[in-house]
């Protein structure tokens, strides 16, 4: 069964800044909708080999958050809820009328800004390797986070992004993988860099998780030292339809160590959401 070649595109957003999105429409029509959101000073490429396994079961619209990739990167105050904004006007400027919405580290974030503010335009969430809240200190780990990142530059963050990213083993044994990510992470501009720390700094979607009633899937890294698997617990326990996947000794990035993993929990979490509705 072929596939469609994917569209890629720019769109505008009301306040004239533009989002770069890729979509790829699944051979058979009526196919779910999937939205998937990337993580910080990262861009879509993250989904790369997710959407491979996927693109035969879903419509896919994979974009680069303002500040990231090739949107457009003007710095400016940087929240979860203007991150979510964004995201609406783009699936009014795709025509999808809801979608599922799954995030991975700083797009987990959005995807439950936009769960909570949009919550009849989402029909699953997708957690992974995030949080609602980063805690009391959060807002001066990341505004020290965005300081070594001015003082050393971008490449001289890389050797512990990149142990925080990936397990030694995936280190060792896929060297080009941390060479491509390294490259993205070092092109960020350091000022929308900064504002999306400061974005993860102050994040806090506790309040919505209660109330959320479509179907969610939260996975975590065994080893992910930046939203531990502690905070994936703490998700699951306040959010009422989910379900919790701990990957055995991966870290913060599992979209990229373990896409087919990531691919067989998206995949049953459209399958959720198909029965949810009916």
């Amino acid at each position: 069964m072929s596939t469609t070649p994917p569209r890629d595109s720019t769109f505008t957003l009301a306040d004239g800044s533009t989002l770069a999105y890729t979509l790829r429409a699944a051979p058979t029509p009526g196919a779910p909708r999937l939205v998937l959101v990337h993580s910080l000073a990262l861009d879509r490429g993250v989904w790369g080999r997710v959407i491979q396994h996927l693109q035969t079961k879903a419509d896919i619209l994979a974009y680069d958050c303002r500040g990231h990739g090739r949107s457009d990167r003007r710095a400016g105050p940087f929240t979860a809820d203007l991150f979510a904004k964004d995201l609406a006007e783009l699936l009014d400027h795709v025509g999808w009328p809801n979608a599922a919405i799954a995030g991975c580290s700083m797009g987990g974030c959005v995807a439950l800004a936009f769960g909570g503010r949009y919550p009849g335009r989402t029909s699953a969430l997708g957690l992974i390797d995030t949080t609602a809240w980063y805690g009391p200190d959060a807002a001066e780990k990341f505004r020290e986070r965005a300081d070594a990142a001015r003082e050393k530059g971008m490449q001289g963050l890389i050797a512990f992004q990149l142990t925080r990213w990936f397990s030694d083993e995936f280190q060792a044994t896929h060297p080009e993988v941390l060479e491509r990510m390294a490259s993205v992470f070092v092109a960020n501009d350091f000022d929308c860099y900064a504002a999306s720390c400061a974005l993860l700094g102050n994040v806090d979607e506790r309040a919505h998780l209660p109330a959320f009633r479509m179907p969610v899937a939260i996975v975590v890294g065994e080893q992910d030292y930046a939203t531990p698997v502690e905070m994936a617990r703490q998700l699951h326990e306040a959010i009422p339809q989910s379900t919790l996947t701990v990957i055995p000794l991966a870290r913060h990035l599992t979209p990229i160590e373990h896409p087919d993993v990531i691919a067989s929990e998206l995949r049953a979490l459209l399958g959720r959401a198909a029965q949810h509705r009916t």
